[in-house]
This record gives C-alpha cells, sequence and structure tokens, in this order.
C-alpha cells in the first residue's frame, strides 16, 4: 500500500496542543486553546471585572435613588407644615433603606458556602436529606461508590473530614441543577483545586499519593452527580451530537488514502486493532466517571499507535497518529461524541487534562472532532466539485471511473452491476415506501367512506315514518308487506354503494 506524501490540512505541529498562554500545559478547543488553569484564571478576572461594574452601578442607582427621595421629601414638607402621615413617611423611609439596601447586597460577590453541619462520618445510608435520596433513586451504582470511596479513605488520618467535605458538597449540587454548564463546572473545579491544595499542604507535597485521593474523589463525586451533570437541559450539547453524528454520518465516503493514514487492514494483526480502537472510543458513552471515559481514549490511542507500528514496520509519529484518529471516529461515530467531550473538559480534575498520555491523546481526540467539523475538498486533496459531489452521494470515490482502460476489466464491469443493483434496491425501497404511504391513504379513505355510507343509511331508515301494523289484517298480508320493505331497504343501500373496486397499480 503506497501511502500520501503530502498532508494537507491534517498535519498538526505538537506546539499547538500546548495551551497559548505558553505554560507549557496541553490546551483544549473548548477552552479556546487555553490549559483549565489558564481558563479559570481568565473567566475569573472577568467575573471580577463584571463584579465591579455590578458594584459601580449598584452604588450610582443607589445615590441616584437617594437624591430624589431626598428632593421628593424636602419638597413635601415645604408645601405643608402639618404631617398627619408622618409614621407612615417614617415607614416609607424604611422601606426604601431596605430596597437599597437589598440591591447593593445583589451586586456584592457573595462568600463561600457557609459550611454544613456535622454529619456522621462514614454514613452515607443513615438519615439522608430528601435532595440526596432524590439524586440517588437508582443508587446502585452511587451505593457501590460510596462504599468504595470509604473504604480508600479509612486508613488515612483525614478521610472522615475528606469524605464529609465531598459528600456535603454533593448534595449541595443537587439545588444548583438549574445553573449553567460553566457554573456548575466552575463549582466543581473550585472543590477540586481546594481540596487540592489542602491534601499537597497535608502530604508535604507528594504529588502520587494526592492525586490517587483525588481520583477517588472524583470517582465518588461524579458516579452520584452523573445524572445532573451530564449533558444538563441548560446546554446545547445534544444538538452538537446530532450535529457531528450527522455530520459523520455524511463523510462515510472517505478512504484511507484520502487521509493518508499509514495503516494497512489487510494485515490480520492491523485489522483487529483498527477494531479494538474503534470499541474503546464507542465505549467512552458507557462510562460515568471522567477518569474511565479518558481510560477508553488512551486504550483507543495505544491501538491506533499498535496498529501504525505494524503496518510501517517502525515507530509511529505524531503526523501518522492524527489523521489515523480521524479516521478512527468516522469509522466508529461514537455515541454523544460531544457531550462526552464537553463532560470530561468540565468535570476532570484538571491536573489530568493539563499533563501525561490521558491529556494528550483527549487534546488530539479534540483536534480530530475539530477537523471534522471543517474538513473540506482540500483537507482531502480533492476538488471543491468533487467534494460537494460526493457530500451530496451523487458520486462516490468507491465508484469506478467512467472513462480509462480499466473501465473494461471484468472487475470494473462486475463492480459496475454491484453500483447500479444497489441503486435499483435503493430506488426499490423509495417506491415500497410510497406504496405503503398509498396505501395507508386508501385505508383511511375506506374507513371514512364505511362511516360515510352508514350514516346516510340511517338517514334514510329515519326519514321514512314507521309503518302501523294492523292487527286485524291476515297474516299473508303482513308477509308480503314485511317482505316489500325488505326489499325497498336493499334498494336503498345498493344504491348508495359504490361499484366495485379494481386494482390499482402505484406507480413510483
Amino acid at each position: 500500500m503506497s501511502y500520501c506524501n503530502a498532508r494537507r490540512g491534517i498535519h498538526l505541529d505538537q506546539s499547538e496542543l500546548l495551551c497559548t498562554k505558553g505554560c507549557g500545559f496541553y490546551g483544549n478547543t473548548a477552552w479556546q486553546g487555553l490549559c483549565s488553569k489558564c481558563w479559570r484564571e481568565e473567566n475569573q478576572r472577568e467575573r471580577q471585572k463584571q463584579i465591579q461594574e455590578d458594584q459601580a452601578l449598584a452604588e450610582r442607582l443607589q445615590r441616584e435613588e437617594e437624591e430624589a427621595y431626598a428632593s421628593r421629601h424636602q419638597k413635601a414638607q415645604s408645601q405643608s407644615t402639618i404631617t398627619p402621615f408622618s409614621k407612615f413617611e417614617e415607614r416609607k423611609t424604611k422601606e426604601k433603606s431596605s430596597k437599597v439596601h437589598t440591591v447593593t447586597k445583589f451586586f456584592t460577590p457573595s462568600s463561600k458556602t457557609p459550611p454544613k453541619k456535622d454529619a456522621s462520618p462514614f454514613d452515607a445510608q443513615a438519615s439522608p436529606s430528601p435532595s440526596s435520596s432524590a439524586s440517588r433513586h437508582s443508587s446502585v451504582d452511587s451505593d457501590h461508590a460510596t462504599r468504595e470511596f470509604i473504604d480508600f479513605l479509612k486508613p488515612l488520618k483525614s478521610g472522615r473530614e475528606i469524605f464529609k467535605q465531598c459528600r456535603a458538597f454533593t448534595e449541595s449540587m443537587v439545588y444548583k441543577r438549574d445553573m449553567g454548564s460553566d457554573e456548575l463546572a466552575e463549582c466543581v473545579q473550585d472543590f477540586y483545586q481546594n481540596l487540592s491544595d489542602r491534601l499537597h499542604t497535608q502530604f508535604k507535597g507528594s504529588s502520587d499519593h494526592v492525586e490517587s485521593v483525588m481520583d477517588e474523589v472524583e470517582k465518588y463525586m461524579m458516579t452520584r452527580l452523573y445524572k445532573e451533570v451530564f449533558c444538563p437541559e441548560t446546554t446545547d450539547d445534544e444538538k452538537k451530537d446530532l450535529a457531528i453524528q450527522k455530520r459523520i454520518r455524511a463523510l462515510h465516503w472517505v478512504t484511507i488514502e484520502m487521509l493518508c493514514v499509514p495503516v494497512d487492514e489487510e494485515i490480520p494483526e492491523v485489522s483487529d486493532s483498527v477494531v479494538k480502537a474503534i470499541t474503546d472510543v464507542i465505549e467512552m458513552d458507557s462510562k460515568r466517571v471522567p477518569k474511565d471515559k479518558l481510560g477508553c481514549i488512551t486504550r483507543c490511542s495505544k491501538h491506533i499507535f499498535n496498529a501504525i507500528k505494524v503496518s510501517k514496520k517502525e515507530a509511529a509519529s505524531a503526523d501518522d497518529f492524527l489523521p489515523t484518529l480521524i479516521y478512527i471516529v468516522l469509522k466508529a461515530n461514537p455515541p454523544r461524541l460531544q457531550s462526552n467531550i464537553q463532560y470530561i473538559t468540565r468535570f476532570c480534575n484538571p491536573s489530568r487534562l493539563m499533563t501525561g498520555e490521558d491529556g494528550y491523546y483527549f487534546t488530539n481526540l479534540c483536534c480530530a472532532v475539530a477537523f471534522i467539523e471543517k474538513l473540506d475538498g482540500q483537507s482531502l486533496n480533492l476538488s471543491s466539485e468533487e467534494f460537494e459531489l460526493y457530500m451530496s452521494g451523487q458520486a462516490s470515490p468507491h465508484w469506478p471511473q467512467a472513462t480509462g482502460a480499466s473501465s473494461c476489466s471484468p472487475g470494473s464491469a462486475a463492480l459496475n452491476q454491484v453500483h447500479k443493483r444497489l441503486d435499483m434496491l435503493t430506488g426499490l425501497g423509495e417506491r415500497q415506501e410510497q406504496v405503503m404511504e398509498k396505501a395507508r391513504q386508501l385505508e383511511n379513505d375506506l374507513i371514512d367512506w364505511t362511516d360515510e355510507v352508514e350514516q346516510k343509511v340511517q338517514s334514510v331508515l329515519e326519514s321514512f315514518p314507521p309503518e302501523t301494523q294492523n292487527l286485524t289484517a291476515p297474516a299473508a298480508s303482513g308477509t308480503t308487506a314485511a317482505a316489500s320493505s325488505a326489499i325497498d331497504a336493499d334498494n336503498v343501500e345498493n344504491e348508495l354503494l359504490p361499484p366495485p373496486l379494481t386494482p390499482q397499480v402505484f406507480a413510483g
């Protein structure tokens, strides 16, 4: 198999994966190329600026309102020396000051959440609050994660305090489900940061120990909060999922050669690695913990590197990895891809995304998705006309060309026949849909017609007055009259009946 020498639009320099602030950590397209640390600092600066502007606005409004009220009060005093409503004015003054105080308080930055009451440590089942019981209505996974978290914390000296803080925080998050996704993510990231700082102080800089504790904290918290924070209704994550899924389906025609993927799927080991990579990236949606989702991405990436290594018989490079990852994503079309990426971005332990192989592979996945969203003909070494034909389904790179010697070969003729049969099957499917639609319409028309006939028959029968029977009349005469009435009724019904239906051929 020959591979492309030029990779237009797919080549990615490793420096482009790093934070645009130059801090040395991995960036993220969801954060405009910043790492989580720089993104939070940027957000905090903007938030502080907004708070200061709101405070200045509140103070200005307060001054204007006080001046207006003072002028009105002074004018009222000048008009009348007798104040029979002095108590009323005093009460009005108190209400006005209360309103001004409320406006000022609203624009003042709130302090940290007050500490919760001490709950019995390591007692996840005892006297749960209504919010915690509501958030664990399907609590098999949550209870299992709680038990594992307790078992992990028991040997630690400060395990009880860590558990109390994590439990109180997860329960408080239930009341914040109506908040925006950025606010929810900010709350979780602030908790991670504060707890990590305390653990670094306690463990005297033992990063490995701190990371192990933070991994368990993330697992416990996000297992319990998964339903509240994954693809919340306040976001457009679901809309983005449908858009990228539709986009990938439209790009089903993209070949390995177009992406310059150095993988030979004819080799059994390579084919096996490709299948495993596709399985891993699809399995990401079944995980709840961000760390586990990242683990699926990492395993997928390692299978990709193995497939490249076996195909090229040498170590894979970063320039080989990204096109192959794009190819795997196109073949897999993972469910809820954007929701999973956003979930990891918002609620994963930030240190895991900023460094290490998990952060590196996740950043590449974000780049692959961004590339798929912006894919055009130039990226695939195609003209814009060819790209539009392939996207619209009017042509396919798998179809043989109409000109050239190869079009007369037996293999080319067989492929032509196959594609003709496929086109015919597609046309038959469309015609069948039309036939079924017309059959359903005919069924509805028959039901309506039957109802109409019954109504007409009933109206005709009701239009004739009931015949009075003569008790003294001979039986033969009565029999003759009854037979005559039956004949008349049959004639009326026959006149109302339509001519017999004839089979119709539905044209496609």
